[in-house]
């Protein structure tokens, strides 16, 4: 939308698509580090893990702490959790 309309992101904006860019790469990382898997898409799996309640956030989904740089730590950290086998 913001291309057809040939507008800039506000810096909100563009601190959400950083962060989504991030998870993306995390991902990706994480998989890559356990051994990789050929025809895996880090991008459909972390849109998906966004909209998942899960029991660590307290039952909200990680999309809803998206929208700020402390709720992207706290994503990003849960993540890294789960990548190191922490996760419970």
């Amino acid at each position: 939308r913001k291309v057809r309309q040939a507008s800039l992101l506000s810096p909100d904006e563009s601190s959400r698509v950083l962060g989504l860019s991030r998870l993306v790469g995390r991902v990706q990382a994480l998989v890559e580090d356990a051994g990789g898997a050929a025809d895996f898409d880090a991008a459909v799996w972390a849109a998906a893990w966004l909209e998942q309640a899960l029991p660590a956030l307290g039952g909200r989904r990680p999309a809803e702490l998206m929208d700020t740089a402390e709720g992207q730590d706290i994503v990003f950290h849960l993540l890294d959790q789960i990548g190191s086998g922490a996760y419970a």
